[in-house]
């Protein structure tokens, strides 16, 4: 499936395109509110039931109720009579962690659960908002948001660079544009990992059937995903579960989480891509409960961007950041660290 066009007004209408997706060919016949159940993030079978309902779901040009069944090549539109929310930016008054700032740019160290920018189901309390609250005429990158140079997931922690003017906007794209910018993650995967590092190479596009999923295209079908390269390295391993380091030489949408699966060793309470369940381990009921302890510890995808080097948009000087890994993850390894040394864990 693919979106077919931009967020656009209907003039005729009045009414705002919030969704717009072309079916695949190979769909099987579907209700459109459980099929939009996978591909609107944070909707609800009520809400989407109330839209079909006020007539604002459409298909083909034609509004649809929510028991319609969809089809090969169905050109799905999700109206409604508000702008999205995204293009209604309010800068708000949030704390943020600022590592680094001048006059070109800012480094700042996003807490697990803050959005980066304002989107489906979250309109407020985002990077976004508090960075607009904070300056004035940030450059928009060319999705327009903002100073966002690059982004990171929700429930991910860790570093960003923030554009403060258009000459470092352009000059910092470039960078990550050109792999020349350095991140390296740290994250807790399941399994116990063979080799002591590795690179995983596979081009990564959306999941065909479930649009909250990214995964890896190989051979014939690489032309459906983009070219996405991960480093990783072994850390520490702790049984079940290994502590690991990855670099990234592209930046794709959920690029560690979608690799790491691909290689049989899912980011650890990664609810999206199947992480929150006992993937590992034994079937003992004190062993459920144990792990069960450590997603309570950490409820959220065991990932945090731990560095970021760039070259200076102005002085040409190489920067590079390290922040800590954060609490959440500190208290589930040393859970881990504990639990494989009394059990004596062995994959």
């Amino acid at each position: 499936m693919e979106d077919y066009t931009p967020d656009f007004i209907d003039d005729e209408s009045d009414l705002y395109e919030h969704h717009a997706f072309t079916v695949d060919k190979g769909q099987n016949p579907l209700r459109i509110d459980k099929y939009l159940m996978n591909f609107v993030e944070n909707a609800t079978r009520n809400k989407i039931q109330a839209a079909a309902k006020n007539g604002s779901i459409f298909v083909n040009g034609t509004p649809v109720k929510s028991n319609y069944k969809v089809k090969p090549f169905d050109k799905i539109r999700v109206l409604f009579t508000h702008p999205p929310h995204e293009n209604l930016l309010v800068g708000e008054d949030i704390p943020l962690d600022i590592v680094y700032e001048d006059d070109e740019l800012l480094v700042v160290n996003k807490p697990a659960g803050m959005v980066v920018h304002p989107g489906h189901g979250n309109y407020s309390g985002t990077l976004i908002n508090a960075l607009i609250y904070r300056f004035e005429n940030l450059p928009n990158n060319s999705s327009e948001r903002p100073g966002l140079v690059h982004r990171i997931d929700k429930d991910t922690s860790g570093l960003l660079v923030i554009a403060k003017t258009e000459q470092a906007m352009t000059h910092l794209s470039l960078q990550f544009a050109e792999k020349t910018s350095e991140r390296e993650y740290v994250a807790i995967v399941w399994g116990n990992i063979e080799e002591e590092e590795g690179t995983v190479e596979g081009n990564i596009g959306r999941h065909p059937k479930n649009r909250l999923q990214n995964t890896v295209y190989l051979g014939d079908e690489a032309d459906k995903g983009k070219p996405a390269v991960t480093h990783y390295k072994v850390l520490e391993r702790l049984g079940y579960v290994t502590l690991v380091s990855c670099k990234l030489e592209t930046g794709r949408t959920h690029q560690i989480r979608v690799h790491m699966k691909h290689i049989g060793h899912t980011l650890f309470n990664d609810e999206r891509y199947g992480g929150e369940k006992v993937l590992k381990g034994t079937t003992f009921t004190k062993y459920k409960q144990f792990v069960d302890n450590c997603f309570k510890v950490l409820p959220r995808q065991a990932l945090h961007a731990k560095t970021l080097g760039f070259v200076h948009p102005k002085t040409g000087k190489f920067m590079s950041f390290d922040t800590p890994i954060p609490d959440d993850m500190v208290e589930c390894i040393e859970k881990w660290r504990t639990y494989s040394k009394h059990q004596g864990a062995v994959e």
